[in-house]
């Protein structure tokens, strides 16, 4: 019995060995062909442009994957003991396969201009320089070529580990053990080790970055701003994108020359990360900072949630104020050094703490205010600030009592109410511009502004959620792997190229560089939010009064727009 054993095992071993060598010392004609089509599929057009490094990146790595799992095909050719054509045909069509590949590839880089320019024109950009594809397939071979040496490696260790087992163990539990047990500690390294690793010093960095910042500049001069010597917040205790945020709004004068109309100064304050020692303490200094200066005497008072940096979108800020001749009060708060899309990976609901203490320390105070003499009171974040801040207030707590609305921009496709909303839209609403309900609590915009809104009047609260059709922030997918988004179906957003198309894999790769990639499109597409499209939301969520239709096409005009690209 035991010979049998042995002797199956040295068989079973024979084969996976057999499938090994199959693969291990040439390319496999599969694992090219896969590869190339997963290539030219990455050249297609997704929902942002992409420059030459950015694509050979994306196309590489499309190569690679394809590679493999074609290679991983030709591996269990072998090892389930599939009969193999004699060499001489083997060899005719591996060059059959390879000739397919260099014309597959060489149709798919010549198409990749026209792939690109249909995404460049619906954002009115430039064509592409005609030696792009040569760029991108400079750089797209060492990658390719490096991703798929690391996948050898990976191979070369299963085999030597499913070696060294026992050989009394039955062996397709020895090669799987092996898998697993490699596949185990390189999950361990990549994510608890390299990944986190990684991500702790990336917060260390902007964590320093922000904390040298603080130790430069003057601070300001008004009583009312933050960080001035009557403020409660030290001012080195914000970084740069909080000290933006005080110091570079319109004053009255400037507010009234952009408008014509009288105006007083708009009220500004930030509390850091750095200003007090936990999230509730932080929540607290920012209501006594708004007693402070007075905020509760203005007509909104708007709880702010930055984006994972801590940085405010101006171009939000500015318009508001401009719309309500600085009759305003806004808060931020700070809960985060990372980037944005960082923050949205690894630690997507930190945010949601700040958020809710912020939102029920203010919230309590102005509840015991009497009705008639405080502020409308409305809630405002921008991408992680927006995920953030729809957590920050939970519906069945302010039914008795609630406030005005909230202006949600750019949210991403995590968010509860989003998803919640347009999961649960209008039948034949697009999902990229949804309608819900009856329409009187929850409205979507994009560029087009509000003139396809219906004439339902509002309810009691208004939310508006700001989106453009090409944010991938917003519209990012897990399930693209394998599963169409629902987006794409007809009609699509006018900011999206009529040429995308759902492609397994790979659409899922395009999406997540995109998503990486979300704040390098031109404003008023992408992740980057203009602020003619602030001002229909503004307007829809807050009411400004004394602001004809002419007057606000007005306002649109004059507001330089590139001063505030990213």
């Amino acid at each position: 019995m035991t010979d049998t054993r042995t002797s199956a095992w040295h068989a079973l071993a024979r084969r996976i060995n057999a499938g090994w060598d199959l693969v291990a010392y040439h390319f496999s004609p599969p694992g090219l062909l896969l590869g190339s089509v997963l290539f030219a599929l990455s050249l297609t057009p997704s929902l942002l442009p992409r420059t030459e490094l950015v694509q050979g990146v994306l196309s590489g790595c499309s190569f690679a994957v394809g590679y493999g799992i074609g290679n991983f095909a030709h591996w269990s050719w072998g090892f389930l003991g599939l009969r193999v054509p004699p060499g001489r045909i083997t060899r005719l069509l591996g060059f059959v396969v390879a000739l397919a590949c260099l014309v597959l590839l060489g149709i798919a880089l010549g198409n990749a201009n026209p792939w690109q320019n249909s995404v460049r024109a619906v954002m009115g950009m430039a064509p592409v320089a005609t030696s792009q594809p040569l760029l991108i397939a400079a750089v797209a071979l060492p990658i390719a070529l490096l991703l798929m040496l690391a996948g050898k490696l990976l191979v070369t260790l299963i085999r030597l580990v499913w070696q060294k087992l026992p050989p009394a163990m039955p062996p397709r539990a020895a090669l799987l053990l092996s898998a697993l047990l490699v596949g185990a500690v390189m999950a361990l390294l990549v994510n608890g080790v390299v990944l986190r690793g990684a991500l702790r010093l990336a917060d260390r960095f902007y964590e320093r970055l922000d904390a040298v910042v603080s130790d430069s500049g003057d601070a300001p001069a008004r009583p009312s701003q933050t960080g001035s010597d009557a403020s409660l917040i030290p001012w080195n205790t914000i970084g740069r994108d909080a000290r933006l945020y005080v110091q570079t709004g319109p004053d009255a004068a400037a507010i009234t020359a952009m408008t014509g109309k009288p105006a007083i100064e708009p009220l500004r304050s930030y509390v850091g990360l750095r200003s007090a020692p936990t999230v509730e303490a932080r929540a607290r200094l920012a209501l006594a900072e708004l007693e402070r200066i007075g905020a509760f005497d203005r007509s909104v008072l708007v709880l702010v949630m930055p984006v994972g940096t801590g940085w405010v979108d101006r171009a939000a800020i500015d318009t508001l104020e401009y719309l309500h001749g600085g009759d305003v009060a806004t808060v931020a708060v700070q809960y985060s050094y990372l980037t944005s899309w960082l923050s949205l990976l690894v630690e997507p609901d930190y945010g949601s703490e700040t958020a809710q203490a912020l939102f029920q320390t203010v919230y309590e105070h102005w509840t015991q205010l009497p009705k008639t003499q405080r502020p409308r009171l409305y809630l405002h974040g921008l991408s992680l600030g927006a995920l953030a801040s729809q957590a920050s207030a939970p519906l069945y707590d302010v039914l008795g009592d609630p406030f005005q609305g909230a202006l949600w921009v750019g949210p991403p496709f995590s968010s509860g109410i989003w998803r919640w909303a347009t999961t649960n839209r209008q039948p034949g609403s697009p999902a990229w511009l949804p309608r819900f309900g009856n329409d009187t609590a929850i409205r979507f915009l994009n560029q087009s502004g509000t003139t396809a809104w219906p004439d339902t009047p509002w309810g009691p609260m208004r939310t508006v959620f700001l989106q453009y059709a090409s944010d991938p922030i917003v519209f990012f997918d897990p399930a693209a792997d394998w599963q169409r988004p629902d987006w794409l179906a007809a009609p699509r957003g006018p900011d999206v190229s009529p040429a995308l198309n759902w492609y397994p894999v790979v659409t899922f790769l395009q999406l997540a560089l995109d998503m990486a990639l979300a704040q390098t499109s031109p404003i008023g597409y992408g992740h980057v939010y203009a602020p003619r499209d602030y001002i229909d939301a503004w307007v829809a969520v807050t009411q400004p009064p004394g602001w004809t239709g002419a007057e606000l096409e007005a306002l649109k005009r004059k507001i330089p727009a590139d001063e505030y690209l990213p």
